[in-house]
């Protein structure tokens, strides 16, 4: 599975609104300024210092506010006297000087963006403060904007405040097929037979969502098998399932403790490894959960 697909199957994430993400520290949006890959992020600290500027985004007014930038070259070098340069020559360095932000703006909302004029005052309306490529502006925040940025797939997989979500994970041994009658009949010092443990590889199932061995991460999917895991299950965190789906490896089989036997999303039994004869099997200690 991708990154963009493992964020997209956990709830907390999946189920986020556009207004979260934007707010999230986690938000980073790839975009491209002017020839250049960027990301567009929150702003470190909201400017004071602006050019306000009137644009439309089709037919919705809204207000662009451009802090000082050393990019802005022939911007920057009147920055200081711009009150009295006449509107038409500083929209004119704006154009030239900014026209890649501009399009950043126009590309990242997804609407025709146009310059009307230059803003006197402060800011009046709620804002969105962003920054990209060391260029810091505010944009009006509205729902045309939030809900254009506001997609799960800003949000940025290696943040620690995505990297640090808690999931909960045990490992699975072996899965095979069980009839619904022998599944029913389950009993206390029952010795379900599983020659399958140690045979095939182990893999950790975590929050019932991922299987992760040493293919990757994959959706799991219990199928119509039963299941053996260990009892316990442990903590993981979303960046374990991030870094195995970057570099795969084999999960250590280790069922020294309690193991548990599931399938239809319950627990049929728990009970320990012990043999049957020489086969491997399961020696029921207590059934259901």
């Amino acid at each position: 599975m991708k990154p963009s697909e493992i964020l997209s199957s956990i709830p907390r994430l999946s189920d986020m609104s556009a207004d979260a993400i934007v707010d999230s520290p986690a938000f980073a949006m790839q975009c491209r300024l002017g020839d250049e890959s960027a990301v567009l992020a929150a702003g470190a600290a909201r400017p004071a210092d602006v050019v306000r500027l009137s644009i439309m985004l089709e037919d919705e007014p809204h207000v662009l506010s451009l802090a000082r930038s050393p990019r802005f070259r022939e911007l920057d070098a009147i920055w200081d006297s711009r009150a009295e340069v006449p509107e038409p020559i500083l929209l004119a360095l704006v154009e030239k000087d900014a026209g890649d932000v501009l399009q950043l703006v126009e590309n990242s909302v997804r609407r025709q963006l146009k310059l009307v004029g230059i803003l006197s005052g402060d800011e009046t309306s709620a804002s969105l403060c962003l920054q990209v490529a060391g260029v810091v502006f505010t944009l009006t925040r509205t729902a045309t904007v939030v809900s254009a940025l506001g997609g799960i797939r800003n949000l940025d997989a290696s943040h620690e405040s995505i990297r640090s979500i808690p999931l909960r994970a045990a490992t699975e041994y072996a899965a095979f097929a069980l009839s619904p009658e022998d599944a029913a009949g389950l009993a206390v010092g029952d010795a379900v037979l599983v020659p399958e443990m140690g045979t095939v590889p182990a893999r950790l199932v975590v929050d019932g969502r991922f299987a992760v061995d040493e293919s990757g991460v994959a959706r799991y999917d219990e199928g119509s098998l039963v299941h053996v895991f260990d009892a316990e299950t442990r903590d993981v965190t979303l960046g374990d399932v991030l870094d195995a789906a970057e570099a795969p490896r084999a999960v250590e089989p280790k069922p020294s403790g309690p193991l548990r036997l599931a399938g239809g999303g319950r627990t049929l039994a728990v009970g320990r490894l012990g043999k049957l004869a020489d086969q491997t099997a399961l020696i029921v200690e207590a059934v259901g959960s």
